[in-house]
């Protein structure tokens, strides 16, 4: 197996032929960004094929996330969870919110909708859950408390690209779904991302705040940022958006043949696949159960490791458990049991276009033997 086959996750490339001509209308358009041809025919392409009515292109997720509670005029405290990129916690920090963290299902690894009443105070402004590995969390619980006590709802769903239940888009819940389309993901703009909302209004604003607050030539209406896509990204992501749907179906078939291979081994978990979901298999996580398993989990990291297979701690430390975060009160081990073991027993295995049945029977073999 060569090292750069088995990353832990990539999307499948376009061929570079179908790259150039491209590359060669934007340099002769010289319109480079700033809403140009490629972004304006990516944003309606993405639109047709997640199934929303409204989308506005990113630079990267984490700015979208940071705009997306401007957008939003969301402040005080925000209900979120621990388990995940940092990136979610820190368009907090930017933001001047307080994050307050929930901990996590163990059957899912999202927030726990039924924990997060407790943690509601008269400064909660909102709530950002995280669809977990393109796992969708428990929307129409967490609208139903949103409703009650009169909260907002931002959807970090980076792992989410074109994940449905039950034939309805995951993005079209909450306020506001943010997608990732960062070099890594199922679906790729290189670096990117999106954010999804359900009215023109609210898309306008968001447009404002993505380019300055510009409202026209001379016109300022907010204190935006610069976070807009350029044109070779754009290009980069219809031509991406022609074989995501082929990358997918490789990716199912190496996650069913990991399923196979791994059901018997004991003290190896993995999530159970749920009936009505159209996922995307972004991700392979395995929990290690160190005392049936006969490893700890780091052992099996690093053993892997020594066979040039990169599988990652994803996510490990909790963000609960960097310095910035973890003097909230809210941070303690005490109050996120769950995510504090989950964290300790996660590795995502490598999954990858590139990856064949014959490499997941190497990654099975070595996982089984431990050696």
């Amino acid at each position: 197996m060569k090292k750069q086959d088995i990353t832990v996750s990539s999307p499948l490339l376009p061929d570079l032929k179908d790259f150039v001509p491209y590359l060669e209308d934007i340099w002769k358009s010289k319109w480079l960004t700033n809403n140009g041809e490629y972004h304006e025919r990516l944003e309606k392409a993405l639109c047709e094929y997640l199934g929303v009515e409204h989308l506005n292109l990113f630079s990267n997720g984490t700015l979208a996330l940071i705009v997306a509670l401007q957008a939003l005029k969301i402040s005080g405290e925000v209900i979120t969870t621990p388990y995940s990129f940092v990136a979610t916690t820190h368009s907090l920090w930017w933001n001047n919110i307080k994050p307050v963290f929930v901990d996590i299902e163990p059957e899912t690894f999202n927030i726990d909708p039924d924990r997060i009443e407790a943690a509601i105070t008269p400064a909660t402004t909102a709530i950002m859950p995280v669809h977990v590995y393109g796992n969708p969390c428990r929307v129409d619980k967490i609208q139903t408390i949103a409703d009650t006590y009169g909260l907002r709802v931002i959807y970090d769903a980076a792992h989410a690209f074109g994940v449905c239940r039950d034939g309805v888009s995951v993005l079209n819940y909450g306020d506001l779904s943010i997608l990732s389309f960062h070099a890594t993901k199922v679906y790729s703009t290189i670096e990117g991302g999106a954010i999804i909302c359900h009215d023109r209004k609210m898309k306008h604003r968001i447009d404002f705040l993505k380019n300055f607050g510009f409202a026209g030539e001379t016109t300022v209406v907010a204190p935006g940022i610069n976070a807009k896509l350029n044109e070779v990204q754009a290009a980069f992501g219809l031509l991406s958006l022609k074989v995501v749907d082929e990358a997918i179906a490789r990716r199912k078939e190496m996650a069913a043949a990991y399923r196979e291979g791994l059901e018997n081994v004991h003290g190896i978990h993995f999530l159970p696949e749920v009936e009505g979901l159209q996922q995307n298999y972004g991700y392979f996580p395995i929990l290690v159960d160190d005392a049936k398993y006969g490893m700890r989990r780091d052992e099996l990291y690093e053993l892997m490791k020594s066979h040039q297979i990169m599988g990652r701690r994803y996510f490990y430390p909790l963000i609960s458990d960097f310095p910035t975060y973890r003097g909230l009160p809210s941070a303690t081990r005490e109050n996120l049991p769950v995510a504090t073991r989950v964290a300790s027993q996660v590795i995502c295995l490598p999954m990858h276009h590139n990856l064949t049945e014959e490499d997941v029977k190497e990654i099975v073999q070595i996982i089984k033997n431990k050696s």
